[in-house]
């Protein structure tokens, strides 16, 4: 388990931009053991997310939120050949993100994961519209089509493409789930605008994904009736080779 300080001292060193620190500290800690997959989980994920809270509200600036961006994508970068991989399950997973840096970052990691948990993926990042979406999935025909980081500017426009997939019914064995941005900050959000799964972190995201439909409770589609409790999910183990 990786040690508060490290975490803090990770966060200060983001903070003032100071890229060879942020790679010292990682390098350090994988020195001590911990495996590229526990970094991802345990670092980069938890202070992604908390330099999104920082930024909104306003305890940084936008220059700050900008670099420690970039900081941590640089890390994932390095961090990625250094994954184990598991067996080829035999499963696709496209992944599109909304147009941002962090969203770009979080999908990147999500993306890095279920690659190392035997898991066939596509990248589509921020650019990609949803007629592009469309077209792309309708050629690789994913498992899962994980949407991730976006706003409550956005929300129309993930519905509609959720709205659209269900209504040519090309793809009735896929199943769409939705991870950050304003899904993790609205509860219940994620089942009104019509998705099947939810994830709240990448870890969980490979988890819920590989968890059998027939053991997903049928999600919530009314605002009033989003009581559902959140299921727990099993914590992702480090992948050995």
């Amino acid at each position: 388990m990786v040690k508060e300080k490290v975490i803090a001292q990770y966060l200060k060193s983001l903070l003032t931009g100071d890229r060879n620190e942020c790679r010292t500290v990682i390098e350090e800690v994988l020195r001590t053991g911990i495996p590229a997959h526990q970094v991802y989980m345990d670092i980069i994920w938890p202070i992604m997310t908390e330099i999104d809270k920082l930024y909104r509200e306003d305890q940084i600036d936008s220059a700050q939120e900008a670099f420690a961006s970039r900081i941590n994508r640089t890390i994932v970068n390095q961090l990625q050949n250094k994954l184990p991989r598991r067996a080829n399950k035999e499963k696709r997973v496209v992944i599109v993100t909304a147009k941002s840096d962090k969203a770009e970052l979080g999908g990147q990691m999500m993306n890095d994961l279920f690659e190392s948990d035997g898991w066939e993926t596509r990248f589509l990042g921020g650019t990609a519209g949803n007629d592009d979406i469309m077209t792309f999935i309708h050629g690789y025909a994913p498992d899962i089509l994980l949407l991730y980081g976006y706003n409550g500017d956005d929300a129309p426009a993930v519905r509609a493409l959720i709205d659209t997939i269900r209504g040519v019914n090309a793809f009735p064995e896929m199943r769409i789930m939705l991870s950050g941005g304003v899904f993790s900050r609205a509860e219940g959000l994620w089942e009104e605008v019509g998705a099947d799964l939810y994830a709240e972190t990448a870890a969980d995201a490979v988890m819920v994904a590989q968890t059998p439909p027939e053991k997903i409770p049928t999600p919530t589609r009314t605002i009033k009736q989003r009581g559902r409790k959140k299921q727990p999910v099993e914590k992702l183990e480090p992948v050995t080779n």
